[in-house]
């Protein structure tokens, strides 16, 4: 008997610990989406991670990381451009500078000797993880309770409903304290 409250105590225990620190994920999203300062004094804009075309940057880097011998400035134009409506042709400045943040936000790292570069193992488990989030469910997410028609049976519009509910009630019952 003593032996089944120990490991409902230890699961419980278990429950409580979590397996990663939730300062570092802070510090990676504000390290992406804050401006770098380079050493010469040049300030490179942080990148807005729901922006269009950063999520085709990164959406690019998933593609590109796939290469052995690296991608150049004209292997990510070719790709990006369609993306975002361009022919790669238009795109000349516009990757450099693309280029330039995902160096400074260390996404990608240039391969010494080379006009290559390569996408860092962090980069592309950023990368992925930031495509996905925003492609897979706050874009879909934010359409269903958006959506102008009736509520449907949706669990998130439910939940949503409730939320707003209790919010409601909260409310009513602070200003019934005062």
């Amino acid at each position: 008997m003593a032996e089944i409250g120990y490991t409902a105590n230890r699961r419980l225990l278990d429950a409580e610990c979590i397996s990663h620190d939730p300062a570092n994920g802070a510090a990676i999203l504000d390290s992406l989406t804050s401006p770098v300062i380079t050493s010469t004094c040049t300030r490179i804009p942080g990148m807005r991670v729901t922006d269009r075309r950063v999520q085709a940057l990164l959406a690019a880097c998933c593609a590109l990381a796939l290469r052995p011998a690296g991608f150049t400035s004209r292997d990510l134009r070719h790709y990006l451009a369609p993306q975002i409506g361009k022919l790669p042709r238009d795109m000349t400045s516009g990757a450099t500078y693309d280029l330039r943040r995902l160096r400074a936000h260390h996404i990608i790292q240039r391969i010494p000797h080379s006009r290559s570069y390569q996408v860092t193992a962090d980069g592309l488990t950023t990368a992925l993880f930031l495509t996905r989030l925003t492609q897979r469910l706050l874009i879909p997410a934010l359409a269903e309770l958006t959506h102008p028609g009736p509520p449907g049976p949706s669990r998130l519009r439910q939940a949503n409903r409730a939320y707003r509910d209790a919010i409601t009630d909260l409310t009513r019952q602070a200003a019934l304290a005062a």
